[in-house]
């Protein structure tokens, strides 16, 4: 209890030197004179030099312990009162900050103050500045613990707005992973059927939407933009709209939120139809998905014209195209992935994600071991002792191999 420990400290320093009395004056942690922590040994006609010292304006201005003019005036203040008397003063200093202000005097004119009082004073003097110190790191740590509860609680929320499973999609099989750089992170990736009242085979076979975003910066105010587009963006798609249309009337109506928090979002949208294998898709700057072919054994990148999310009223969005064949693969990911940081202090950069791609999809069959494969080559390009500056984010669509037409003649024989 630092009041009560406070408290005590005129009452030990009086008894300690043998005075008449002893007046504490601590400090906030902003250097503030701590009003309600004003204590004085005898408390008996105490209550005029207490309102001298509440009323002195200095002492009530954020750094006030800093300055040693203003610290010179609470001095003054005392010394006045106790004019009959030799006051003596010292400061509590804790780690070279001034926490308080300690005074001994007596009403006795004879008293006189040897080093041995002196010392005996500041002894008490450091023992309450410790005392003090220890509450405000206390205090502190209480503080960062309330924070990391709520950053987890924030982190726990955000996980469950994210996909915890991939769907069934006729045709395709996808696998999807996130990796915040802090516990709660701006990326952003789903799955949603643009039909909400399908069910069973009939939602596998309908279309479905595809998106991954990035909103510019990391932690919770990204998380928090993320959140408030997710809910947007997925009342949009229900409209049943192409997905440059959906791009713009999103825009719209994030424009005002996005424009008071001074960042911009960047998003890739597409929607799939399983039984033609068509994707659509429009990009508001977001990093291009890479596109495996698996015939021609070559990457394509799916890209349209189109400007960030928030950045501008009159923005307008391009839809291009594509027909997924048999055994491609389709890579979807934000620039965390791209931009990390390896050892030698090199970027991961498009090239290497391309050349890996373009090896996991050769060597692996399915959509999960592929994303943990493209996920362990850059694990190991950051290095064990490193971390992920930024949200870094994959969804990888499988398509499903041709069925070898021999067998099946072979079976049906």
């Amino acid at each position: 209890n630092i009041d009560r420990f406070l408290e005590l400290i005129p009452v030990l320093a009086s008894k300690l030197v043998g005075v008449g009395g002893c007046l504490l004056i601590p400090f906030h942690v902003d250097g503030r004179i701590s009003r309600d922590q004003i204590y004085c040994e005898p408390i008996d006609n105490s209550d005029s030099l207490i309102r001298q010292i509440l009323n002195f304006e200095k002492g009530s201005e954020v750094g006030f312990a800093q300055q040693e003019t203003d610290l010179k005036g609470l001095d003054h203040i005392v010394e006045s009162y106790f004019s009959n008397s030799f006051v003596f003063s010292t400061s509590l200093v804790a780690r070279g900050i001034q926490r308080g202000r300690l005074y001994a005097f007596d009403l006795k004119k004879s008293f006189k103050f040897s080093d041995i009082h002196c010392r005996h004073l500041q002894l008490v003097a450091d023992l309450a500045a410790v005392a003090i110190e220890n509450h405000f790191l206390l205090q502190q740590t209480r503080y960062h613990e309330s924070v990391d509860r709520q950053v987890s609680i924030g982190a726990e929320i955000q996980s469950q707005l994210l996909p915890d499973h991939c769907p069934v999609i006729q045709g395709v099989e996808l696998a999807a992973s996130c990796r915040p750089a802090l516990q709660v992170g701006g990326d952003y990736y789903d799955f949603m059927s643009t039909k909400s009242e399908l069910i069973g085979v009939n939602k596998e076979r309908g279309r479905w939407s595809l998106v991954i975003g990035d909103v510019m910066g990391k932690g919770i105010p990204a998380a928090l933009l993320m959140t408030m587009l997710r809910g947007m963006l997925r009342a949009e798609i229900l409209s049943d709209l192409p997905p440059d249309r959906i791009l713009h009337d999103l825009n719209q109506l994030a424009l005002a939120d996005l424009a008071q928090s001074h960042r911009f979002v960047t998003l890739f949208y597409s929607d799939f139809e399983p039984i033609s294998k068509k994707l659509r898709f429009a990009n508001a700057a977001h990093n291009p998905p890479l596109l495996w072919r698996s015939r021609q054994k070559e990457i394509i990148r799916l890209d349209a014209l189109g400007l960030l999310i928030g950045l501008q009223p009159d923005a307008e969005y391009v839809c291009g195209e594509v027909v997924l064949q048999p055994g491609d693969v389709l890579l979807y990911y934000t620039d965390g992935v791209t931009e990390a940081m390896g050892m030698a202090g090199e970027r991961f950069n498009e090239n290497r994600l391309i050349s890996l791609l373009d090896e996991s999809a050769k060597e692996f069959s399915r959509a999960q071991t592929i994303l943990d494969n493209l996920f362990d080559r850059l694990d190991r390009f950051v290095g064990d002792h490193h971390h992920l500056e930024d949200d870094a984010s994959m969804v990888v669509l499988k398509v499903h191999d041709e069925p070898d037409l021999l067998q099946v003649n072979n079976s049906t024989a």
